[in-house]
């Protein structure tokens, strides 16, 4: 079947990336990439406090650097930052050279998710749900754009999304049945 293609999941901030791309690698044997991870490690603090001292401009240059860096040839599993398609060369990067998942959420569900998450930036505003509305309006259609593949995430468990994506990716012919052993094969943990 050839080398993997990357995958990469998109949405918004809170839409499960990080937790459901880390799950959806395991269960591939792929290596997995949290975008927002490699960026605090290299810029030695939160992205908040970032956000404070060098503003979101900055931000987003160190971000389209580390997404240059991830989307490879290794066929791994990415977790993109909320934020990553704001830039033209970003979208042009997932589309050309990954396999893009994006994980849907109303602004409602996210909200709901992150009303105690003091860590989001763009979120420490007095109308966090407004907030949301308004980058989802800005966002959605730019993950749908490069999007191959839309999964709506609402209310299904983790291991649900999981599966989800994988039986997509399957039936699209992007990951081969063999390479996926079944949840009750995979070892815990």
């Amino acid at each position: 079947m050839g080398k993997p293609k990357t995958i990469a999941l998109v949405s918004m901030p809170g839409g499960g990336k990080s937790t459901i791309g880390r799950q959806l690698a395991k269960r591939l044997n792929r290596d997995f990439t949290d975008t927002d991870a490699v960026i605090e490690q290299r810029i030695g603090c939160s992205i908040s406090a970032f956000f404070e001292q060098a503003g979101e401009v900055r931000f987003r240059q160190i971000e389209s650097e580390v997404l240059a860096e991830s989307v490879d040839d290794s066929g791994g599993v990415i977790a993109t930052g909320g934020g990553i398609v704001l830039a033209e060369a970003n979208r042009a990067l997932l589309t050309r050279h990954t396999t893009c998942v994006y994980l849907r959420s109303t602004p409602e569900e996210l909200f709901r998710r992150l009303r105690h998450d003091a860590k989001r930036p763009l979120l420490q505003v007095a109308d966090p749900l407004a907030r949301l509305r308004e980058l989802f309006v800005e966002r959605d259609p730019l993950y749908r754009k490069i999007a191959n593949y839309v999964v709506d995430t609402g209310r299904p468990s983790v291991p649900t999304l999981v599966n989800m994506i994988l039986m997509q990716l399957e039936l699209a012919g992007v990951i081969d049945p063999a390479d996926v052993p079944s949840p009750i094969d995979s070892p815990p943990g």
